[in-house]
């Protein structure tokens, strides 16, 4: 059972519960320390842990921590507890403000991406774009060519060859030499696509070490890794349905 149904079926269960409530106090509540003030508090319990930012949460004494690579919990304002690995959640608007907040901090800026870099396919008229961060190893990866991307119409697809040399040994070789390739785009989709074997040279400069930095950069430990025009970044290997919804999506203004 994965963890997004079980914070519906929570939420379900306790459905009755919201309906009938107390109304709230109207005494005069303390005034709330600020950001700045538990982000201090923070740092003092913990000076080997950068903080990114800290924002109160509607929850009140309870502030948002994000660190620097993207893990958010959540703390008292005197930093006494942490929640770790938390959820929270809207209970009236039935959302998850926490992903909502992973979503938020997971965005990309697509006119920074290094396209020139990418291995690129145009399928129809390229109208649409969208990037992805693939290893040449990974079988996910390799789902996602087939089942997705090879049915897709009237896009541009910029793959950023992303190999995950713990995982996979000879992917790096084999990203060598498919940017080493006459026609890199023939020699990424037969790879993925038809299962063709590799050949020709490795040795020639690559852009991986530059594509590995802007991975880091973006928080991508995993692949693949789909970044859309709008923003948007999710993992893994996406249903067809889901990524032309995602590649229709406006840029958040």
């Amino acid at each position: 059972m994965n963890k997004r149904f079980l914070t519906l079926a929570f939420l379900a269960a306790f459905t009755p519960l919201t309906a009938c409530s107390a109304g709230a106090s109207s005494e005069a509540k303390p005034a709330q320390p600020t950001a700045a003030a538990v982000k201090k508090a923070f740092a003092e319990r913990f000076p080997n842990r950068p903080v990114k930012s800290v924002a109160a949460t509607p929850l009140p004494g309870i502030y948002e921590v994000v660190l620097p690579n993207r893990q958010i919990m959540y703390t008292d304002a005197k930093v006494d507890y942490l929640f770790l690995d938390a959820n929270l959640i809207d209970v009236k608007k039935r959302e998850s403000l926490t992903e909502a907040r992973m979503a938020s901090l997971s965005r990309v800026d697509w006119s920074t991406l290094p396209l020139a870099d990418a291995v690129k396919e145009v399928r129809g008229n390229g109208k649409r774009k969208l990037a992805v961060f693939s290893d040449p190893d990974c079988p996910f990866c390799k789902k996602l060519e087939r089942e997705t991307i090879a049915r897709l119409d009237n896009v541009t697809v910029y793959t950023f060859l992303y190999p995950l040399a713990q995982l996979h040994p000879d992917a790096e070789r084999k990203s060598r030499q498919i940017w080493c390739s006459a026609d890199r785009t023939a020699a990424w989709t037969g790879l993925m696509r038809d299962g063709k074997a590799l050949s020709g040279p490795d040795n020639c400069a690559t852009p991986l070490d530059k594509l590995q930095k802007l991975g880091d950069s973006l928080g991508i430990n995993g692949t693949p890794a789909l970044a859309f025009e709008s923003g948007r970044l999710v993992s893994g290997a996406q249903p067809l349905e889901q990524v032309e919804a995602w590649l229709d999506e406006k840029a958040a203004k």
